[in-house]
């Protein structure tokens, strides 16, 4: 396996210890493409855009599989994960609700709340650092 130096933080069968994710994956795929998504943009781009995307790909043969093996090679990019886009491709065709799952744990194991979004994730990271203006020493006086 070529690829980055950490492995995944759960197999691809691990579905059953996030019972929640895996409903959810299992009934509306393209609710949980839409948040990993979202989130491996940084923002730039919505859950519900994605979705709605993976939604009508969806009904397109394995288009919607290209899509999802796009986001998974970005987020074990990010994460340097290892692996390569042969096994991103082949978990996404033949495994498609599997593979959102894994990344989906993934990112909850990395700290994110995946119902938040990107810029809920951003505002909880940054809740506890206060902005406080400097400090203004005395300067000239007369």
């Amino acid at each position: 396996m070529s690829g980055g130096d950490s492995r995944w933080s759960s197999g691809l069968c691990g579905c059953c210890s996030d019972c929640g994710t895996c409903c959810l994956t299992m009934w509306c795929p393209c609710v949980t493409f839409g948040r990993i998504a979202e989130i491996v943009d940084r923002g730039t781009t919505s859950c519900c855009a994605q979705g709605t995307i993976f939604c009508i790909l969806g009904g397109f043969s394995h288009f919607v599989s290209c899509l999802a093996c796009i986001y998974r090679t970005k987020l074990r990019n990010e994460y340097n994960i290892r692996g390569n886009e042969a096994c991103d491709c082949l978990a996404s065709c033949f495994c498609p609700h599997m593979a959102l799952c894994q990344e989906c744990r993934e990112l909850k194991a990395r700290g994110f709340d995946m119902s938040a979004g990107w810029q809920g994730n951003v505002e909880m990271q940054t809740m506890g650092v206060k902005t406080v203006a400097p400090a203004v020493h005395g300067g000239m006086s007369r």
